[in-house]
């Protein structure tokens, strides 16, 4: 990581005289790009680095085609010679669903939406104009091919994981009918094709900007308005969903200055609601069933039941047998279950025991319960922030100290298997009314590893779970501050 950190500060010399006062690396989402906050005095950028020289081109011609239209996306600030390292205007770290977790469903945060819809609009209609879709990186438009791929990435990495049985050569015969159906939209401009609220940046003055559209395509603009509008993880009401399809097609009629025929066009939104919902479920699959990342199998219950209320209230006007068996074996009460884990209520007896501890100087904690055992998790193997001066007087608890092991640690990974292996023994304690479980988490100072660790695992379990935690720092008088 040191070695990427240095290549985008010698990067960002060879763009501008100012110091640079540090490098901060930035969560990774789902792709292979890599993203650094730069700090210099009074300026902060965003670099980006990644292997793949196709994708990092295309997303620079797009926002330099962009940018020039007063589009709502990044600046390009400078590319590397190997163009592996590229530096963008900074937009901050504040996203749409930033906004809508931390103030729920409330008129400010709609009109963050409906803002957002509109401007994309703009992006979708002013962005196509002149715009080179040679430089795409699948160099075709969002049609048939496109679409069967995305249902045969729910077909591989979701429905076939389930182990299920279905006629796969009629279900292929429905994916070709609906891939023919909606190939033929009337309307096709640029295409975001992951227009979600964490690529929608909020901006102080309550302004909205893009970012991640380096797989955009010349495609239906209904996509994009469903990615946003049925994202699992936002889960926004029936009525935000209607009453925003709305604004966003009065914003796309008027960049068009022709009448839209609405139901034609809702139709085909529907159509392109079921293959996003699809595509999640894919990516889900594939992220959480054959790469183990707990956040995206927590995922996988909403968005089943996101498919859940579609194929319950809309349709797409195709008569789709197989196709329909599948759906209703997806959202059955037994697959959205077995995704689901059991929760704790006010009766359930279990009690979490979560402490952090220095092997130095406070040794194992003492188990208190009648039942003993219970893990105990060894911190050391995870670089230590304490052995630098800025992160000395600090705990886990800290922003400088989360950011640290985030970013420039293997703590996500460690944790991750850590929540594969505690998540088994949670259910079947609550299955089986256990009153006690201890989980312990250890470094050498008891100040920054383990106590980040310890205070990670009370939100994974209060979030998955709902069980009742005692959480403890059994170091924390000694900490140096």
């Amino acid at each position: 990581m040191q070695v990427e950190i240095d290549a985008i500060k010698k990067v960002f010399e060879q763009y501008s005289e100012s110091p640079v006062l540090r490098i901060d690396r930035l969560p990774q989402a789902g792709s292979e790009r890599h993203y650094f906050r730069i700090h210099t005095q009074g300026m902060t950028y965003i670099a980006t680095a990644g292997e793949n020289i196709k994708e990092n081109e295309s997303f620079i011609y797009f926002s330099n085609q962009f940018h020039q239209k007063q589009l709502p996306t990044p600046e390009i600030l400078y590319c590397s010679a190997d163009k592996k390292i590229y530096l963008q205007q900074d937009f901050g770290d504040l996203s749409l669903l930033n906004q809508l977790e931390e103030k729920g469903f409330v008129d400010p945060v709609y009109a963050l939406y409906k803002k957002s819809l509109q401007q994309l609009a703009q992006l979708q209609v002013k962005g196509d104009e002149g715009l080179d879709y040679n430089q795409c990186l699948t160099n075709t438009d969002f049609g048939k091919q496109a679409i069967m791929a995305d249902l045969l990435y729910f077909k591989y990495y979701f429905l076939d994981a389930l182990r299920r049985p279905y006629d796969k050569q009629k279900l292929m015969d429905d994916f070709e009918a609906l891939s023919n159906y909606l190939s033929h939209t009337e309307y096709k401009y640029f295409m975001f094709r992951d227009f979600q609220s964490r690529n929608i940046m909020v901006t102080p003055d309550n302004e909205v900007h893009f970012i991640d559209y380096q797989g955009g395509m010349k495609g239906a603009p209904q996509y994009d308005v469903a990615s946003l509008l049925w994202q699992a993880k936002a889960n926004l009401s029936d009525e935000w969903k209607r009453s925003l399809l709305e604004d966003y097609i009065d914003a796309f009629e008027k960049l068009l200055n022709v009448p839209v025929d609405r139901d034609v066009f809702r139709s085909q939104y529907n159509g392109y609601v079921l293959i996003r919902l699809l595509q999640v479920l894919g990516a889900y699959g594939f992220r959480g069933l054959f790469e183990r990342k707990a956040h995206f199998l927590t995922s996988i219950p909403l968005a089943l039941q996101n498919l859940q209320w579609f194929i319950n209230h809309q349709t797409v006007g195709l008569s789709l047998p197989e196709f329909k068996k599948v759906l209703e074996l997806c959202t059955s009460e037994a697959v959205i279950n077995e995704f689901t884990p059991l929760q704790a209520t006010v009766d359930t007896p279990l009690l979490v025991n979560v402490n952090s501890f220095s092997f130095i100087k406070t040794g194992y904690p003492k188990d208190e319960t009648k039942n003993g055992g219970g893990f105990v998790f060894d911190m050391r193997g995870i670089l230590n922030p304490g052995r630098f001066d800025a992160y000395k007087h600090l705990s886990g608890l800290d922003k400088p100290v989360k950011d640290f092991l985030e970013q420039q640690t293997k703590m996500p990974e460690f944790l991750n298997s850590v929540y594969s292996i505690i998540d088994i023994s949670v259910e079947e304690y609550i299955r089986r009314g256990f009153e006690n479980l201890v989980i312990n988490f250890g470094c050498t100072g008891g100040q920054h590893r383990s106590v980040y660790a310890a205070e990670a695992i009370t939100r994974h379990l209060k979030n998955k779970f709902k069980v009742k935690i005692e959480l403890s720092h059994q170091n924390r008088e000694n900490w140096k501050r």
